[in-house]
């Protein structure tokens, strides 16, 4: 619990502090890759993290990455620059790999089905805490202290959750040889940084049509080819594809994959409309993400008591709903409808994900053994953090070349660039503005993230059609 919690604060107190990080250090069209870099380490070690803790068990795993989180939260605080920001994103998210995954198969190891439904309420309640404190302690290091301790703070809970894995976890693991799928990996991080360069500078930097486009959708295209050949030929696969026969664990990773891209959707972009169009402060951004971590634990609290006794599909039917509800919320989003408007729309947003992951985990747990346990959990986790690092990609590329397009249209792309726009997320900047390019800037952001939550409903539309082939009850892997 305390290591979700400092995976939960990282997602929302970064998102907080974020426009206060852009406005000091710069690098306004590097914002997504902020998020995007995190996302592309910890996507591409979540598989080999949990198949190395099924092999060699759930505790050196857990030790292994929550050090490296740290290591890179601390680096994070000494950037000087977007690009060492950015780079340190990388170390860290190279262990966060290891933390909300393992921790996970950990719980579900601990407790039976039934009482692993039920045990949601209180991992939930995590969420809960770090929805509140989350973005008031962004506000309040951003505005009085520093926006460094947004990182910094996670190295005492980090140590703290170390301490207590090394004491209270007792595992009793099979000694044997085994096989790392190191190729399966190496492929892995190849095509995933292929396809996020294509989506995070296509339309921006390169045209759609240039030759790194192009080179770079064939590398993504060969390796995701590669990656599948290798994981069916490797003596333990680091993606286990004979899993995803069960429906409950296809359409399971295949909704989380689309409910990632809603989540990013919101959080990495919703700060810096509320604090660049609205002109409202750190805190107020802080508290329109509020409700959905707060909406996240009541309907995860609802699932785990309810899911055994009315099923899979009606739950994640139902969240399914709540997402399109959210989504259309932030297609009507606009600065004269305030900051209410937006806090309600990820309140829906948070308890469409509550009801849907709460489902999915406890499907996945319900059906494979302890032997598979850590990769099937690992591969959800993947599916979900690709989805998130796509949305990061894919949408803050969106953003920024419907931006780009706008300032064009206006003919002002002389004057005004990408990078205008870090003046419009720091008040004192903001304030010296002209009123007229303030303007311009402030139309332009909120018709791009209009665009940008225009994709978020569809993919919402998406995963309900896809939370209706969820079974009703699990399937037992033989």
């Amino acid at each position: 619990m305390l290591s979700m919690f400092m995976s939960a604060v990282e997602a929302t107190i970064v998102s907080t502090a974020m426009p206060s990080i852009v406005s000091d250090l710069g690098g306004f069209s590097l914002y997504s890759w902020v998020f995007s870099s995190y996302l592309l380490m910890q996507v591409a070690t979540i598989l080999i993290y949990g198949k190395i803790a099924d092999l060699v068990g759930r505790k050196p795993v857990f030790v292994v990455g929550v050090s490296i989180f740290l290591l890179g939260s601390l680096l994070c605080g000494f950037a000087t620059s977007m690009e060492m920001l950015i780079l340190f994103r990388f170390i860290q998210g190279f262990g966060a790999g290891a933390v909300m995954p393992i921790a996970t198969t950990i719980v579900g190891d601990i407790y039976t089905k039934e009482e692993r439904a039920s045990i949601q309420g209180y991992l939930s309640s995590v969420w809960g805490i770090s929805a509140v404190l989350g973005p008031v302690l962004g506000g309040v290091f951003v505005k009085y202290v520093s926006w460094v301790y947004v990182f910094w703070m996670n190295i005492p809970l980090g140590i703290l959750a170390i301490i207590g894995v090394i004491l209270f976890l007792h595992e009793d693991v099979e000694k044997k040889k085994h096989t790392i799928d190191y190729s399966g990996s190496i492929l892995l991080v190849i095509f995933i940084s292929a396809l996020m360069l294509v989506l995070v500078e296509g339309g921006v930097h390169w045209a759609w049509n240039s030759w790194q486009i192009i080179s770079l959708l064939l590398l993504f295209s060969v390796g995701i080819i590669l990656f599948i050949l290798q994981e069916k030929k490797a003596v333990e696969p680091m993606m286990p594809f004979h899993i995803w026969k069960y429906r409950a664990i296809s359409i399971s990773n295949l909704a989380s994959f689309t409910t990632g891209i809603i989540m990013m959707g919101v959080s990495s972009f919703l700060p810096a409309f509320v604090q660049g169009v609205m002109e409202e402060s750190p805190m107020i951004a802080g508290f329109t993400l509020t409700t959905m971590s707060v909406g996240w634990p009541i309907a995860s609290a609802i699932a785990g008591k309810m899911v055994i006794n009315i099923g899979y599909r009606k739950l994640t039917v139902t969240g399914g709903f709540a997402l399109i509800i959210g989504s259309l919320i932030f297609v009507t989003l606009s600065p004269e409808k305030g900051p209410i408007w937006a806090a309600l729309g990820s309140f829906f947003i948070g308890f469409g994900m509550g009801l849907t992951t709460t489902s999915f985990i406890v499907s996945i747990q319900s059906t494979v053994g302890w032997n598979v346990r850590g990769i099937a959990t690992a591969a959800n986790m993947f599916m979900r953090t690709l989805g998130s690092a796509v949305g990061a990609a894919f949408l803050g590329g969106l953003l920024n070349s419907r931006l780009q397009m706008f300032i064009m249209k206006q003919g002002l792309e002389d004057t005004i660039t990408l990078e205008t726009a870090n003046s419009l997320l720091n008040e004192g900047q903001r304030d010296q503005l002209v009123q007229s390019t303030k303007s311009i800037l402030q139309e332009g952001l909120t018709m791009s993230l209009h665009t940008v939550y225009w994709g978020v409903l569809i993919i919402a539309i998406l995963t309900l059609a896809l939370v209706f082939f969820m079974p009703e009850t699990e399937e037992k892997i033989s």
